[in-house]
């Protein structure tokens, strides 16, 4: 009997091998990455420097650990080059190996924007376990972070390193933190108490180049400015893995294309996580994960299950400002509604009837969050 094979050790990958053997201890499973194998939580990324902690303190267990645990063979530092669909087989090199079926929990890749100077390449991203402790080892004895992108990430990282006691500048093209989830008064409430903090912030301009300067770096802004650092993070964003899928013959669109059951155009190949795209909408975050990875283990387990995801407010981890958000969903007709006092923000999104759509809570405002959820409709139903 061939394995159901998963691609990906992330929270994806190893949650669907946990929700499948609650239902099916036997049938042969084995999980292939790239990277460590070990498992981790990947939103504590952005939010480990100012406790201090190194790589191992946030790895939860190890690939030999996670083998016993989900009754798996788990084959780290490992990368499939092809999948063949129709022999139902994936290829590591010159090694065939095939499958049942195939769960595609790739991830996601860090943007990278075309920036221009001779040390364009010594800019980093941290997108996995992996990447954080060459961050982690870089930051040793180094002070000024420059962070390219004010969205979640670069605005979580910026007030964790300036907690751990670095210096960190961000800049973005747009003129506020958080521009694609607040409204101005929510992002201009994070801007201030990050500032406050020690964060400086540059808005209104893009990076043009990042140039080697003695033992340090320059990075010169489009408005002309020039910035001393000692490291360059990037963080603009995330563009799904299809790149394997769309090879393969899968339908890809912004993401893997995958119906409610999370089948890809392939019934035998499924999809969940940052690399997914279902019904036009890409989620990159962890509760939409966990939802896709209950259905779709009871799916794989001989229980077909349609994956729906109610309202999934997300913690933005800046506690120099709380911030809690449960955009509306893309396109949806209404306005912001804002109530600002100098504790928090309350922004609620209606449409033209007052039904609530979406909300964005900062600061003591955020006390509001077990109220509201329950009026927003759902994602997917």
């Amino acid at each position: 009997m061939h394995p159901i094979i998963i691609l990906g050790s992330g929270l994806a990958g190893y949650n669907v091998a946990k929700e499948l053997r609650k239902l099916d201890k036997e049938t042969p499973l084995t999980i292939i990455t790239a990277d460590s194998g070990s498992f981790y939580s990947k939103p504590m990324l952005s939010n480990a420097l100012a406790g201090k902690k190194p790589p191992s303190a946030i790895a939860l267990n190890s690939p030999e650990q996670m083998a016993t645990q989900v009754n798996a063979t788990v084959r780290a530092k490992t990368r499939v080059t092809a999948i063949n669909a129709a022999a139902h087989t994936i290829s590591i090199d010159h090694e065939t190996l095939a499958y049942s079926k195939l769960v595609l929990a790739l991830g996601a890749d860090q943007i990278r924007l075309p920036i221009a100077g001779d040390a364009a390449d010594s800019i980093i991203t941290v997108n996995d376990l992996d990447d954080y402790g060459r961050f982690h080892n870089l930051l040793d004895g180094k002070k000024r972070v420059v962070i390219i992108g004010a969205g979640l990430i670069g605005s979580e990282f910026a007030n964790d390193l300036v907690v751990g006691g670095h210096h960190a500048e961000v800049i973005d093209i747009a003129s506020q933190p958080l521009g694609r989830l607040l409204p101005p008064q929510g992002g201009e409430m994070v801007r201030e108490k990050l500032k406050a903090l020690g964060v400086v912030w540059h808005f209104g301009t893009g990076t043009r180049s990042v140039d080697r300067d003695g033992a340090g770096l320059k990075v010169t802004l489009e408005n002309g400015t020039a910035i001393s650092a000692d490291i360059v993070l990037s963080a603009v964003g995330l563009k799904p893995r299809t790149a394997l899928a769309q090879a393969a013959g899968l339908k890809v669109n912004r993401g893997i294309v995958v119906n409610r059951n999370l089948q890809t155009s392939d019934a035998d190949i499924y999809a969940l996580g940052d690399c997914m795209e279902i019904e036009n909408l890409v989620m990159p975050y962890v509760m939409p994960i966990m939802h896709a990875a209950r259905a779709l283990g009871a799916t794989l387990g001989g229980k077909p299950t349609l994956v729906s995801f109610p309202a999934m407010p997300v913690m933005v981890k800046t506690p120099a400002c709380p911030t809690i958000v449960s955009p509306p969903a893309p396109g949806a007709a209404g306005e912001w509604q804002v109530e600002a006092t100098a504790a928090g923000v309350k922004s609620l999104f209606v449409d033209a009837s007052g039904k609530l759509l979406g909300f964005a809570l900062n600061g003591a405002a955020t006390a509001e969050r077990a109220k509201l959820a329950p009026l927003l409709p759902p994602v997917l139903p």
